[in-house]
């Protein structure tokens, strides 16, 4: 590792080859947090400062002359540069700033102590890696401390360095560091970081910001602030074991191109693998991954990609693209950890939106199970409404199935935001924490009712065959039984209006009517056996019944009105197992029917009557 010297000699002799090996230095995010007052603009603006990390126009700016003629550097005004804030002499919105030692680079985000701010707070907090909190020395922890804490432990920010700044007004005292370190620890025991550490500072005389001070804190045998930040050791803030990608837009350029763009938000992709769309649940493999820059082999989180697919599956803004071996969690019951944001309280009685990932949902409030005390992280369970900067633990039901992950295991597809859709603000945050009990039961008493009432199971009979075979007139008797023997029936027929509708499409269509219970015919050739195999894999093959409809070609031939044996028998591949195989040569369209009708009956898909 180079020293400061050596960075500054390379600097002046190569910037360039400096830039490049900057840019391969490791990353840290930090967040500072903690109540108002407490010092964290004066911190950041002292770090920043010692590092060299302040331009010379900033430094001016913040140089004011004191009352006894001094000039001397206002280290909060580096941070602070909204005029409100300067007026006011606090943080406002979330201060983000950047600096570089020889061995880390580091963004920070200086965030509001005010309480009124805590969503910036929240905001900032969201993709650190360490949240450095500071308390006042004189007034100790207080409920503020407590929530910041609270709010990045529920964030899954791994380390806490807890800086007791001000230590100059207690003279330094290591009982006063003791009493107040002992304090934190009894609060902090409950909350789920991975270490939390502790170093008394006075950031306004850069007392162990970069580097110790033995002079003034002989007792602390710790590193400075700068030291833990260059040494802790980092853990990737992306889940790279479960591939995931909320879908941005279906990009359609031309008739030949159609790809999926998004961030990846965790896990790696390769050209060919394997690839589920949620909450359907359809599958596919990769066909390619572009980028601006040309066409990759392999990508990963955080990358900006374009997925094409090797099928045609109903995509669109707002779905996950996953992995099928490790996939999301499907649910419309969630119960998640919520901060509420707004003056206005949560009324368990309105109805809200959430923002996951790409996709917004409309959610209704089923239950507040209980709200968090702050100041011993005791449960209050007799809540009726959530109040601006109040952290509660919440059942919700969304009106179509959203695909999470558990907050702890994925930042990205475990955290959402709530809107009011009225005035369409940002009111709540939350973080899920795993689906809940009851909608399995709920749904499946609806399906049990739906059966009852149409005596049908929801269905697709699929009928392909060679063009002219007869599955159009088969599908128009079928229906007809079916329909005279009290059953619900709908076709699907071949149109030669929509010539470009695939296989696919067909089935995506025809697994939404059988969701609704109905029986669903099919007289759609598919004469691609991948192709059809996959619709049918879409629609399930439980409930997907095939029938070959296997009439000769040469009764084809001499039936077709079409011109379509012009040029000798079209393509047609059998498939292997079907259901039922009918020759419409040999059999008459009703017997065929009846048949089939006989299958439905004996697999207790229609009610025998």
């Amino acid at each position: 590792m180079r020293t400061q010297a050596e960075e500054d000699a390379l600097i002046q002799s190569d910037i360039h080859t400096f830039l490049e090996q900057n840019q391969q230095k490791e990353l840290l995010r930090f967040v500072t947090v903690g109540s108002v007052d407490d010092g964290k603009s004066t911190l950041i603006g002292r770090l920043l400062h010692d590092t060299k990390g302040v331009y010379d126009d900033q430094l001016k700016d913040a140089t004011r002359t004191t009352e006894t003629g001094e000039q001397a550097i206002d280290f909060a005004r580096i941070t602070d540069g909204l005029r409100a804030e300067r007026e006011q002499g606090i943080t406002i919105d979330v201060a983000y700033r950047y600096f570089s030692t020889p061995s880390r680079k580091f963004i920070i985000a200086d965030t509001p102590g005010h309480v009124q701010y805590t969503r910036n707070m929240a905001t900032g907090a969201s993709t650190a890696h360490v949240a450095l909190i500071l308390i006042d020395a004189r007034l100790g922890v207080l409920t503020q401390s407590r929530r910041h804490s609270f709010i990045a432990s529920l964030l899954g920010i791994p380390n806490l360095l807890v800086c007791i700044n001000k230590m100059d007004l207690a003279d330094y005292s290591e009982e006063r560091f003791n009493e107040i370190v002992e304090d934190f620890l009894s609060f902090a025991k409950a909350l789920n970081f991975q270490s939390i550490s502790f170093v008394p500072v006075s950031a306004l005389f850069g007392i162990n910001i970069v580097t110790k001070n033995t002079q003034k804190t002989p007792w602390y045998s710790g590193p400075s602030v700068l030291e833990f930040l260059e040494t802790v050791e980092i853990s990737n803030a992306h889940n790279m074991e479960e591939f995931r990608m909320p879908v941005q837009v279906v990009l359609r350029p031309n008739l030949d191109y159609r790809g999926y763009a998004g961030q990846i938000v965790s896990g790696v992709i390769r050209k060919g693998d394997d690839i589920a769309v949620y909450p359907s649940g359809k599958q596919s493999t990769v066909a390619g991954i572009d980028t601006y820059d040309g066409e990759l082999e392999v990508a990963y989180a955080p990358m900006s990609i374009t997925l094409r697919l090797n099928d045609e599956i109903d995509i669109s803004r707002g779905d996950t693209l996953a992995s099928p071996k490790s996939p999301p969690q499907l649910s419309r019951r969630i119960e998640a950890m919520v901060v509420w944001m707004n003056e206005n309280p949560l009324d368990p009685e309105r109805s809200y939106w959430i923002k996951h990932g790409t996709r917004y949902v409309h959610i209704n409030i089923e239950q507040l199970c209980y709200k968090v005390n702050l100041d011993d992280l005791t449960h209050d369970t007799d809540i009726t409404e959530l109040k601006l900067n109040d952290i509660a633990r919440i059942q919700l039901q969304t009106h179509r199935p959203l695909a999470f992950d558990p907050y702890q295991d994925n930042r990205s597809t475990g955290a959402f935001i709530i809107i009011d859709y009225m005035s369409n603000t940002t009111v709540g945050a939350g973080m899920i924490q795993s689906a809940y009990a009851g909608e399995d039961i709920e749904e499946a008493n609806i399906a049990t009712l739906r059966e009852a009432r149409l005596q049908q199971q929801g269905h697709v009979i699929w009928l392909t065959g060679l063009p002219a075979a007869g599955c159009s007139t088969l599908a128009g008797i079928l229906e007809r039984q079916l329909f005279e023997q009290g059953q619900l029936p709908t076709v699907i027929d071949s149109d030669p209006r929509y010539p470009l509708l695939s296989s696919n499409d067909v089935a995506l269509l025809a697994a939404r009517m059988a969701d609704s219970g109905l029986l669903t015919i099919c007289a759609v050739p598919a004469p691609d056996s991948s192709g059809r195999e996959l619709a049918i894999r879409n629609i399930g093959n439980a409930r997907c019944s095939v029938v070959h409809v296997s009439t000769p070609s040469s009764i084809c031939q001499g039936r077709d009105t079409q011109d379509r044996y012009a040029s000798g028998t079209p393509a047609f591949e059998k498939p292997e197992n079907p259901t039922l195989s009918v020759d419409l040569s040999q059999l008459s369209p009703e017997e065929a029917a009846t048949q089939i009708i006989q299958i439905l009956k004996s697999e207790k898909i229609i009610w025998a009557s």
